[in-house]
């Protein structure tokens, strides 16, 4: 794993949905780093990522409740633990779960282990609310996938919520964990 700047020289044998991101931000003159690995399924593996990225990979969680028509992209620390009840006072919502795939894939247009900010993009009907943990703001980078779990970038949180986010058109709910 080798940490470059910004999007690949060759993007032949990428996905045209990591290759958007790459054009989003560079449309937005977001300077970010990259690297290229092997799938990051756990957060095991993140850790490594995170090590060479030099910044830490939020875990993004895609949740719905339970009719499965309100759905949310929570962004925490990698290292912190999820409960539902810790939130769902927060945003009005009871009995929050995972979403699933068939939805990942409608509403984000990414697929399990892949799920990221980034995927906002994909949202055109702004079904999918954004809650931002209060300590990722802390952290100097954020961590993220490019809409697929093969590469990560490394953004400044402040080109995160100053440029990307707001480009993204999700207005952010700030929550506490």
């Amino acid at each position: 794993m080798i940490l470059q700047k910004g999007r690949p020289e060759d993007c032949s044998g990428r996905l045209e949905k990591e290759i958007r991101v790459y054009d989003f931000l560079d449309s937005l003159d977001v300077e970010y780093e990259r690297i290229d690995h092997e799938p990051a399924m756990t957060m095991e593996v993140c850790e490594e990522i995170d090590r060479v990225l030099g910044a830490v990979i939020c875990k993004n969680l895609f949740l719905c409740n339970r009719q499965e028509t309100d759905f949310y992209l929570l962004m925490i620390s990698g290292d912190k633990k999820f409960k539902t009840k810790d939130i769902s006072a927060q945003i009005n919502s009871s009995r929050l779960s995972f979403a699933g795939p068939e939805h990942m894939e409608k509403h984000l247009d990414i697929t399990p282990g892949s799920v990221s900010v980034m995927g906002l993009m994909n949202d055109k009907e702004e079904c999918v609310r954004l809650l931002l943990d209060e300590d990722v703001l802390k952290e100097e980078y954020i961590g993220c996938h490019p809409c697929i779990n093969t590469s990560s970038l490394k953004i400044k949180t402040t080109d995160m919520v100053e440029k990307v986010i707001p480009a993204l058109k999700h207005q952010p709910t700030i929550v506490h964990l």
